[in-house]
């Protein structure tokens, strides 16, 4: 039987554009993909610059104030 894994991309954009709401879902792809961005950045040194948009750096921030309160 074959898994679907969500599409961690959509998720994020689609929270960030209004048509999901913002979850741990969101939370969860969003770290999901941060993983993924590392490992291509040791992968390709010229990649190290790359990070994710203001909008969702936002949306970690949201998380993490969340976490502390």
């Amino acid at each position: 039987m074959q898994t679907i894994e969500p599409d961690h991309f959509e998720i994020v954009r689609d929270s960030l554009t209004g048509g999901r709401t913002t979850d741990e879902q969101t939370f969860a792809s969003i770290n999901i993909l941060a993983e993924r961005l590392e490992n291509v950045r040791k992968l390709h040194r010229t990649l190290i610059d790359v990070e994710f948009s203001p909008y969702v750096q936002a949306l970690v921030e949201q998380e993490m104030k969340l976490a502390v309160s």
